[in-house]
């Protein structure tokens, strides 16, 4: 069974470590959450023990959703007596997107309707609603024409562990301190004898949420108390009272052994004493040493390696002040010098007036507020003086502005849409001819790499002078990215035979990563090849095919590397069918498939020429998607040129399809034209390329061509 547990955008990969910790089968991250294979008992251990996610939710019922009146018609045919009772008192949290519903309260509305008029009919009884203290909490989402009705099991935001009373102007939510201390590797400190230490402690949400994790504490104890989190009829009462039990033995013996190793202080008296009141109503108050200070006389700390957590002011209530970021660094760097820090920052800019070296830097979010959290370790990086930095040139600085513009320009699309691989200069500056693109690791999304392709330059341009552009590029970017060589893959150009090729950076050093792609998991290899292993500028076109794989029989034609093989798989193909004549391809597909859990005699790959493949089989595909190469040569297959054997291919192609089905036919020649006259005698066909163009490709928009096809008479048919 799969379910998803919410979180603050930025937490989703320290999210999944904790949920794979706790037992789940499965998880992966998708924006602002984690998608999770594993049973009602692993759902209701997250709700206790997960110190990150914001809520639990666990799917009850999910059904295509065009408008208000089939949202009700599709909640009044869920059994609701089986999940409640009349006197359960109900809540509803709503979140929609689209053209189709747009009111989040009408559409909590509708769901209200149905579960009430449903109860009502069937018991006589109807539920009251409680938005505060609901016996049953339940979540709508509704995007694309689906709907998703969900149980939150947890019964409101787990953030709230049961233990503040008082807060300061600016609180930190407790799942984010939790990520503060884990980005530190406080668990660890602590196994190893070190202290903690917020010298800008506030109400003490850092320092308290730091012991109760030492004290090995269930975030969720405190919250529900003996209470039930949810009155849901197939919530495992017996389960969770297990639960509940081994965490109240385990929170004994971590309390007992708690030692007095957390240290705050804070400028404000009133902050701390919101902090002593905490402490003491969270159980740890012996285990605190509070005290009235300002950060610039922070005392000289023991010799024994500790960590700081620190959450400077920086919002728009509380003075963003650079001064003082300053003056928490200097104190830092006299006081813990050998210790780690793991702080907090309004910005980038902010981080950066702290004058620590950040060896890891994090993009996460409070409420609604952007921040940097930055790793030092240890807090003085000794450092090697390499005489006066040199100035970027001139050519280099146009470079790294027009960089600096486009990452600020698309950053609102990217985190709309969770992009984390992207194309971020496409030969802008027509002097400095290169594109280069962004490829974030999955697991970390802070481990950034580059791929750096050069476009070949005029014949009339010297070559010293290409290579000096070449130069200004890179160096604008490693500073633009703040990247070590080694993480920037270069593919340079070359004359040689047959005219500018490709001819440098061929590493072959075997080294792939792992990067996100929507939901999915994908293998790219910088170094080894001409191309990565994930095109780009195809990404629309993937994620259609995982909307519109509900259920299909779905094949792959020049199945490259398999990314849309692997998005067909999670948006719930049937089946998938993946032809390529390379071996390597097909192993590199198959991983693919692995890491995204999935294999075995449903997901087939085929290794042959595409053309003899398709005259021989006999099966119907539901979903196809052809993206051809515009030529190739192989001694199996012979010379293939996509101008000349469009035609054929795809009247084989569509032959493939059942009724209804569809294929989509894309390519990236930029002199192919289509042969519709041909075509239409066995296909009708839409153009779509606008459509499947991405925004970080919008400078290039014949980066490929994309059709989609239908067999003629037979449009739209329901699927057998």
């Amino acid at each position: 069974m799969k379910f998803f547990a919410s979180c603050g955008k930025g937490l989703e990969y320290l999210l999944v470590e904790e949920l794979q910790a706790l037992g789940c089968e499965r998880a992966t991250a998708t924006v602002a959450g984690a998608n999770v294979q594993g049973t009602l008992a692993d759902a209701q251990r997250a709700v206790l023990w997960s110190r990150l996610a914001s809520r639990v939710l666990w799917p009850i019922a999910e059904f295509e959703c065009a408008d208000a009146d089939t949202l009700y018609a599709a909640a009044a045919a869920i059994d609701w007596p089986s999940h409640l009772d009349a006197t359960t008192t109900l809540a509803i949290d709503a979140h929609v997107s689209g053209d189709a519903l747009t009111h989040e309260r009408y559409a909590a509305q509708r769901l209200k309707d149905a579960v009430v008029d449903v109860m009502r009919e069937r018991t006589g009884a109807r539920p009251d609603i409680d938005v505060e203290a609901p016996g049953l909490r339940l979540n709508l989402v509704a995007r694309k024409g689906r709907a998703i009705v969900s149980v939150d099991l947890g019964g409101g935001p787990l953030h709230r562990r049961g233990w503040r009373s008082a807060q300061g102007e600016a609180p930190l939510k407790e799942t984010l301190a939790a990520a503060v201390l884990l980005r530190g590797h406080w668990p660890e400190v602590h196994a190893q004898g070190g202290a903690l230490l917020d010298p800008m402690c506030g109400s003490g949400t850092l320092l308290i949420e730091g012991a109760l994790m030492a004290a090995d504490v269930a975030p969720g104890l405190q919250r529900h108390g003996e209470a039930l989190p949810t009155r849901w009829k197939q919530f495992d009462v017996a389960g969770w009272q297990a639960l509940v039990e081994d965490a109240r033995t385990r929170e004994a013996a971590g309390r007992a052994s708690l030692r007095a190793v957390f240290h705050g202080s804070d400028a404000d008296p009133h902050a701390i004493e919101a902090a002593k009141r905490n402490a003491q109503l969270a159980g740890v108050a012996d285990a605190m040493a509070f005290e009235v200070r300002d950060v610039r006389a922070l005392p000289v700390q023991p010799a024994v390696r500790g960590l700081v957590v620190c959450n400077p002011p920086y919002d728009l209530r509380l003075a963003a002040d650079p001064a003082l970021y300053r003056a928490l660094g200097d104190a830092l760097k006299t006081a813990v010098p050998e210790w780690r820090a793991s702080l907090l920052c309004g910005d980038a800019e902010l981080a950066r007036a702290t004058g620590l070296r950040a060896g890891k830097r994090y993009q996460v979010f409070n409420g609604a507020i952007e921040c940097t959290l930055i790793v030092a370790d240890p807090i003085l990086t000794p450092t090697i003086d390499r005489g006066p930095a040199r100035a970027l040139s001139e050519g280099a600085q146009m470079v790294a502005n027009r960089l600096r513009k486009n990452l600020r320009t698309g950053k609102a699309w990217r985190e709309r849409e969770g992009v984390t691989c992207f194309r971020a200069y496409d030969a802008d500056i027509p002097e400095h001819a290169a594109a280069i693109d962004v490829y974030a690791e999955a697991d970390d999304p802070a481990s950034t790499w580059l791929h750096v392709q050069e476009y070949a330059a005029p014949a009339d341009i010297p070559e010293a002078v290409a290579r000096r552009r070449l130069n200004e590029l890179l160096a604008a970017a490693r500073e633009v990215f703040a990247l070590p060589r080694e993480r920037v893959a270069l593919k340079t150009r070359a004359i040689g035979k047959g005219g500018s090729k490709y001819a440098g950076g061929f590493e072959r050093r075997g080294e792939f990563i792992v990067v996100r792609e929507g939901v999915a998991r994908l293998r790219v290899n910088l170094f080894d090849y001409l191309d990565t292993g994930l095109f780009l500028d195809h990404r629309p076109m993937r994620l259609r095919l995982h909307e519109e794989a509900r259920d299909t029989r779905f094949l792959n034609l020049f199945g490259y590397t398999g990314a849309a093989t692997v998005h067909a798989a999670l948006g719930g193909a049937r089946t998938t069918t993946t032809v390529d004549l390379s071996a390597t391809y097909l192993e590199w597909c198959a991983a693919n498939l692995q890491e995204n859990g999935f294999g075995g005699a449903r997901h087939r790959l085929a290794q042959a020429d595409v053309l003899q493949w398709l005259r021989a089989d006999t099966g119907q595909y539901d979903l196809v998607f052809c993206d051809p190469p515009t030529f190739s040569n192989s001694k199996r297959a012979g010379d293939f040129d996509i101008q000349r054997a469009h035609v054929e291919l795809l009247r084989l192609a569509v032959a493939r399809l059942a009724p209804g089905g569809v294929l989509y036919f894309s390519n990236n020649f930029r002199r192919f034209r289509l042969d519709e006259a041909a075509l239409s005698a066995f296909a009708t066909v839409e153009d779509i390329s606008a459509a499947t163009i991405p925004p970080d490709f919008a400078r290039d928009p014949r980066i490929h061509r994309c059709w989609r096809l239908r067999a003629l008479g037979r449009p739209g048919l329901p699927r057998p």
